[in-house]
């Protein structure tokens, strides 16, 4: 029957017993075979189990299932540990990210809150002028009077860039006549008879001139202030 022999936990092949019957082999009187000094370390350095008392044989057994499981539970501690690890990274990331969005939404609501005031603030202006109507006629008008009626129906965030085309097209003069191409009045309408869709007295009433004017250019440029910068662009509106 063959006798299998450990050396420490390991379990020998073979190999080993074939050794140990090589060791007997040579007690009876055989002829040694090569190395048999090797063989006879082998035999003298090799612990068989069967040598081994039943109880040491169960705590060398032991030990080995020990280690395993051991091993075992390193193992699963580094997957589990990598688990973790993984999934704090994609919370990190997560977290970021809902962030990032969180900051854009709150830029994003206060853009449009100012863009609403804004958009309030200018619809109050606007409401707030006055219409062509509702002045007074008068036999004539001063520059301070059309300025000053002017004030009164241009929006205030308005006024500025109004007020520099006037200057330019007639200095503030309602009655201001180009002899070559006939434009006429604030804006140097042209032709001249265009701002009766204003009102029948274009030709003598700042007010239906002025009343045209904002009308031409929100219609055209969407603002004065859109037809200002038209203007120093080309020098014309």
């Amino acid at each position: 029957m063959s006798r299998i022999s450990v050396r420490g936990f390991a379990v020998a092949s073979a190999t080993a017993v074939t050794t140990v019957g090589a060791v007997v082999g040579v007690a009876a009187g055989g002829t040694p075979a090569p190395n048999d000094n090797n063989f006879e370390a082998a035999a003298a350095d090799t612990t068989l189990l069967a040598d081994i008392p039943a109880g040491q044989q169960a705590q060398v057994q032991t030990a080995s299932l020990t280690q395993q499981a051991d091993a075992q539970a390193s193992a699963a501690d580094a997957a589990a540990k990598k688990s973790a690890e993984e999934s704090a990274r994609l919370q990190a990331a997560k977290d970021a990210k809902s962030k990032k969005q969180a900051a854009e939404d709150r830029v994003e609501a206060e853009r449009k809150a100012e863009q609403k005031k804004k958009e309030e603030a200018e619809r109050a202006s606007r409401s707030s002028v006055r219409d062509a109507s509702s002045f007074s006629a008068q036999g004539s008008y001063s520059v301070a009077d059309v300025k000053a009626m002017a004030r009164q129906m241009v929006p205030a965030d308005q006024f500025q860039c109004f007020s520099n085309i006037v200057n330019h097209e007639s200095t503030w003069n309602y009655r201001a006549t180009n002899p070559s191409s006939g434009a006429y009045g604030l804006m140097q309408a042209l032709p001249g008879h265009k701002m009766s869709s204003a009102g029948a007295d274009w030709q003598t009433n700042p007010a239906t001139q002025i009343k045209w004017g904002l009308s031409y250019m929100d219609g055209r440029y969407g603002s004065p202030c859109g037809a200002w910068s038209f203007w120093q662009a080309n020098n014309w509106y």
